[in-house]
């Protein structure tokens, strides 16, 4: 990017952009789902509900399939995922390097509620990058692919609109990005990003993909 175009703000999704969680937690949903009598692929849970609070997600679900969840579903999701995150979570390859080399106002806009991303972003030593510049779906009224929590993490940072770039791996969250008016970039190198991912961040509105996270400080400059 020419100066002129530099972002102000980078706003990173967090799940699938800096911790590689979204393998995990779609693992543990559909199987909940499984005993609950909902079956679903996890490659078709990603392609549907990546990016969606798990509320949105819920619903859908529900509606679809006149299948009621359970009371206390959510609460026993959450923490199945917390158990396997503490084995099995890690930060996107190369991420701390990058979050180091540049120089630029940064802040997390996820679909996560603030609990579940203090723990994954501590658990993998990047708390301390963002803090206390994290921001939740919970925080907004509507989530992805809505515009609010994008305008809401971009108002907290007193930035405007046309100033910030958005790094997300979801369409969900490609869609919030193009209706804040807000340019965005995709990244596909989270290992629940099947083949073909790339071409339908770009068909929602991002400007381009990448795979490598280190390659995130070439794109800003170039």
């Amino acid at each position: 990017m020419t100066s002129s175009k530099m972002p102000k703000l980078l706003i990173f999704d967090c799940d699938g952009v800096l911790i590689d969680s979204e393998i995990i937690a779609t693992a543990v949903h559909v199987e909940v789902l499984a005993a609950h009598g909902y079956n679903i692929a996890a490659e078709t849970y990603n392609r549907r509900f990546t990016g969606m609070t798990d509320r949105q997600t819920y619903s859908i679900i529900e509606a679809e399939s006149g299948l009621s969840l359970p009371e206390g579903h959510h609460e026993y999701v959450m923490a199945e995922i917390g158990r396997r995150y503490a084995s099995d979570l890690k930060a996107i390859s190369g991420v701390n390097q990058v979050l180091d080399a540049i120089d630029v106002a940064r802040c997390v806009a996820s679909s996560s509620n603030l609990k579940e991303l203090h723990f994954a972003l501590k658990l993998t030593d990047l708390y301390d990058y963002f803090s206390p510049n994290v921001f939740s779906a919970s925080q907004v009224s509507r989530g992805k692919p809505a515009p609010d929590l994008f305008l809401f993490a971009s108002e907290r940072m007193n930035t405007s609109a046309d100033k910030c770039l958005v790094i997300e791996d979801s369409v969900a969250g490609v869609q919030a990005a193009v209706a804040a008016q807000m340019r965005v970039v995709g990244f596909v190198g989270g290992s629940h990003c099947p083949a073909g991912h790339a071409e339908k961040l770009l068909e929602a509105g991002a400007m381009r993909t990448f795979s490598q996270m280190a390659a995130l400080p070439d794109i800003l400059s170039g």
